[in-house]
């Protein structure tokens, strides 16, 4: 018997055991096997096979799991104490399938939990015969040894109605657990308040910054530090807005009534304030709602983008369902943190493994250097990021450098122009945050979710300024025909291109083929 929140995590059936794997909330994971030993008339041959099965589901089993296995065994250990796995408290004398019993517990290091406590005869026995002549004790719960000490006691409850002539057998388990401390999550800059003295204090420290031929690694982690102690020094914190509630004072009023009613036993009563409750809830969920869109259509009106969708969010509530295993590249689940980071970053580097030996040979390769980076293409660069989005690894929001103007322009000039010349990138600019978002399909299939990358917005800028190099050099070698990833070349333009050429198609009546 379990109390608490239960929550089954994987569940498997084969031929005689079947497993399922629960947690309950803060403590280790729990994994219960039930079993059906073949019975005393069995060939030795059908028992070896179970007990070479059951051996496979255990290997199978991580070791830091809490592990019961549970179940009809039709073996008797007997009375006979075995150190380290029965205690003196078996019934019986102690047969041949007790005693196949006993080395597969000495085996994987199990205990018999029935034997360890002392409790009357009645107590013991597991089973009765159909004419009630004879009783034995022929089911067990097992246990790893590592967890002895925290079972309270095992016994069996005759009086149970369990239309069976098995007894209920019950191990009460008591677990000590280790204090969890609160995890702190990420703080987030709230980017409409910051202060004057911001832009003052980080101006004034990139001032004594030496710039001039500079690692680029030890000048940006100079830079960002910078930006980072000023910030959290100076810049308040986002606060986190609690869920607007749509039930009214009047309606929680009404719900109070009516539980001291129900409680009191004053029916009536009940009844009418239950349908009056009812009639302020609707009433109060469509006001709400009604609001709700208001501000929808409002910030639709005003282009707020960022707000309008939201707001839509906060209203639908989609629910995602917390990741709490994944499945390996063999199919098999994974439920220790550790386990599923290594998995999301073997699934990661497979996903976006490329072959950096290209063996074609290009023709008409540019020898020219390019000029070094110039200002003006960082402050460019630097103004075209993207505003209110995620940060990456640093932490640091592109509004930091954008309200810093020029100061910002000529800090990140010089370590892309010392990137540009010794080829080196600073290692946080290197680095992604990939953030999973579930898709349709099973959510422990790391293919059924989608990756977002979260960089660093400073490397942006460098970033930006390649590619506004390269994309002159690209564009000679695209057809026009090619839409995709193209400036200037949106869906919908292609879209109404298509109809175009549907639309003059059909006159003529001539076919027209068209190739995806």
């Amino acid at each position: 018997m379990v109390t608490g929140s239960l929550c089954v995590l994987h569940w498997t059936a084969n031929f005689c055991p079947v497993a399922g794997k629960n947690k309950l909330d803060k403590i280790p994971y729990i994994t219960v096997i039930q079993v059906y030993a073949p019975t005393s008339n069995a060939e030795e041959a059908e028992v070896e096979l179970f007990y070479e099965d059951l051996q496979d589901l255990l290997e199978l089993t991580p070791k830091k799991d809490v592990l019961f296995i549970i179940g009809d065994w039709n073996a008797e250990v007997g009375s006979q104490e075995t150190p380290g796995v029965t205690g003196k408290f078996g019934l019986r004398i102690r047969n041949e399938a007790g005693q196949r019993l006993i080395e597969f517990c000495q085996e994987n290091a199990l205990v018999i939990a029935n034997t360890l406590f002392q409790q009357h005869k009645r107590r013991l026995y597991t089973w009765t015969s159909p004419d009630g002549q004879h009783r034995n004790q022929i089911d067990y719960i097992l246990c790893s040894q590592r967890w002895r000490s925290s079972i309270q006691s095992t016994k069996t409850r005759p009086g149970a109605d369990c239309g069976s002539d098995h007894e209920l057998l019950i191990a009460k388990f008591r677990l000590k657990l280790k204090k969890v401390g609160k995890t702190t999550r990420p703080f987030r800059y709230d980017l409409n308040k910051i202060p004057y003295d911001y832009t003052v204090e980080v101006r004034n420290r990139f001032k004594a910054l030496d710039l001039i031929d500079r690692v680029p690694d030890e000048l940006w982690n100079e830079v960002r530090d910078t930006v980072q102690e000023t910030g959290i020094k100076t810049i308040p914190m986002e606060k986190k807005c609690k869920k607007a509630k749509w039930l009214s004072g009047e309606g929680l009023q009404i719900a109070v009534k009516r539980r001291e009613a129900k409680s009191k036993g004053e029916k009536e009563r009940y009844k009418h304030l239950n349908a009056e409750f009812q009639r302020i809830a609707r009433r109060d969920k469509k006001a709400f709602f009604s609001d709700q869109c208001k501000e929808i259509e409002e910030n639709n009106r005003m282009g707020k983008t960022r707000d309008l969708f939201k707001k839509i969010r906060d209203t639908k509530r989609t629910f995602h369902a917390k990741m709490g295993s994944i499945k390996d590249r063999n199919g098999m689940d994974l439920t220790e943190a550790e386990d599923i980071k290594k998995r999301w970053q073997e699934y990661t580097e497979e996903l976006y493994k490329k072959d950096l030996h290209d063996p074609d040979n290009h023709d008409g390769v540019i020898t020219d250097l390019e000029p070094d980076i110039l200002e003006c293409e960082v402050k460019w660069a630097l103004e075209s990021i993207t505003m209110n989005k995620a940060s990456g690894g640093d932490r640091i929001p592109g509004e930091l450098f954008q309200i810093l103007k020029d100061d910002a322009v000529k800090v990140l000039n010089s370590i892309c122009q010392q990137i540009w010349k010794t080829q080196q990138w600073p290692q946080d600019w290197k680095r992604s945050v990939f953030i999973p978002i579930p898709k349709k399909g099973n959510a422990k299939e790391c293919s059924n979710y989608h990756t977002i990358a979260l960089i660093s917005h400073a490397s942006k800028v460098m970033l930006k300024i390649l590619q506004a190099r390269l994309q002159p050099y690209v564009n000679c070698e695209l057809p026009d025909v090619q839409a995709g990833f193209r400036k200037g070349r949106g869906t919908r333009d292609q879209i109404a291109n298509i109809r175009w050429i549907m639309e003059k198609a059909r006159v003529p009546e001539k076919h027209l083929f068209l190739l995806y």
